[in-house]
């Protein structure tokens, strides 16, 4: 019998009402945060105008600096344009943080793909960190969650420099991390090692929760502009921010050791990195209603799913388990086929930088490679999960997901894998 699509979406809308309510509390409370940190910092426009050549004394960067640091509760920030992704971030914090014969633990399991490449351990990387003479160690998840009592072990064996805390899933299926389990996790690291730093990777985290990693104990976080912190409209660049010492050792190793972050300017000008920064918190729920009325369609058609349309939410991220390859071309041609920009193209699997298998992706996004704008994407392997992130527009959202599902279910009734 044909799905009538109309009254799904109702019925998703109706079981999604509690979840709703919720998330708009959380943005609430996030966008109160961020305003009064807008205020407290007294953001005028004229830190909006760009700067050249060397950027002395450039007033919005400094500003910018200032307001990240106040919302995230950091001693310090660095917001730069210039860093070119999340995984720039992150590799700026290790590689200025670590030396030769010093350790890095990762205690969630193996890290996200392009951050293996960072390492180096998984496979072969030209100036990777294994290269540097760095020692590398993961604490193996248990039950798909990760382990306190071996993350205790490790920290007492090896006291590493810095323990590693993926917040978000990445391609793997263990459930994202709340600040609540960031609290314990770096309780323990600090009970058995007190001096390692605990590097939180908090992209696809930011204003999930009420709170931020740096106030569940974290030294130092780093993230993306072009996931939530951007809000949408940041057109590139990263952030870091923590404990002084450690962001000002990371700012020497993105410029130069004694310039550190009193150069760098941007022609372009600050005002959407400003502006998208206060739209952050209402982008994100957002998105993750997006996210969790994906959650309720799919799962309703009879796919496993996860996070469960109940759960509360750690990051952006829903997968859904699509069975087999067909199905992942199919969705992301349905969302491919919604998205404002690049409609009529179809996404086919192919290799891409930093990943071991090839990756299907949709993304139609005003800024490339945007995650806070509606995307899906995974890589072609068993158990063929799509990995769906974004929208900044929730109704955006809505139609696009019923499109990625009309999708499958027509091949299906015609006699596809689906």
């Amino acid at each position: 019998m044909p799905i009538d699509f109309e009254t799904l979406r109702q019925q998703a809308m109706e079981a999604c009402a509690e979840q709703f309510e919720y998330i708009d509390r959380v943005a609430l409370k996030n966008t109160e945060k961020v305003l009064q940190a807008y205020k407290e910092c007294r953001v005028s426009a004229f830190q909006f105008a760009g700067t050249s050549g060397y950027g002395y004394s450039d007033l919005g960067r400094e500003k910018l600096d200032e307001v990240y640091a106040r919302v995230f509760r950091a001693e310090k920030a660095l917001v730069r344009p210039h860093f070119v992704s999340g995984t720039h971030t992150l590799a700026t914090v290790l590689c200025a943080l670590l030396a030769k014969g010093e350790r890095l633990v990762s205690l969630a399991g193996a890290p996200y793909d392009t951050m293996q490449g960072v390492i180096g351990y998984a496979r072969h990387t030209p100036r990777s960190l294994k290269e540097k003479g760095v020692l590398y160690e993961e604490v193996p998840l248990r039950d798909n969650r990760y382990d306190l009592e071996a993350i205790a072990r490790a920290m007492t064996e090896y006291k590493p420099k810095v323990a590693l805390i993926q917040r978000s899933r990445g391609y793997s299926a263990r459930k994202s991390l709340t600040p609540a389990d960031i609290r314990k996790i770096v309780e323990v690291v600090k009970t058995c090692s007190p001096q390692t730093i605990c590097f939180v990777d908090n992209c696809y985290g930011e204003f999930t929760a009420r709170e931020e990693p740096l106030e569940a104990g974290a030294d130092i976080i780093a993230g993306s502009l072009i996931k939530n912190a951007g809000g949408g409209l940041a057109p590139t660049g990263g952030y870091i921010a923590g404990k002084k010492e450690w962001v000002e050792a990371a700012a020497d190793y993105l410029t130069a050791p004694g310039l550190g972050d009193e150069l760098g300017s941007y022609a372009a000008g600050y005002r959407l990195f400003f502006q998208g920064f206060f739209m952050a918190p209402h982008v994100t729920a957002q998105a993750i209603k997006g996210a969790v009325f994906a959650a309720t369609v799919f799962e309703r058609l009879g796919f496993t799913v996860s996070p469960s349309p109940q759960e509360r939410r750690a990051d952006l991220i829903q997968t859904v388990y699509l069975q087999n390859e067909e199905n992942m071309c199919l969705f992301c041609r349905g969302i491919q086929s919604s998205s404002p920009v690049d409609a009529h193209v179809a996404p086919i699997p192919d290799a891409m930088p930093g990943y071991a298998d090839k990756i299907i992706m949709a993304a139609g996004d005003f800024v490339q490679g945007s995650s806070i704008e509606l995307s899906a994407d995974g890589p072609i392997r068993e158990p063929y999960v799509i990995y769906l992130q974004g929208g900044i527009v929730f109704e955006h959202n809505v139609l696009a997901v019923l499109q990625a599902a009309q999708y499958i279910l027509a091949a299906r009734e015609a006699g596809g894998h689906a």
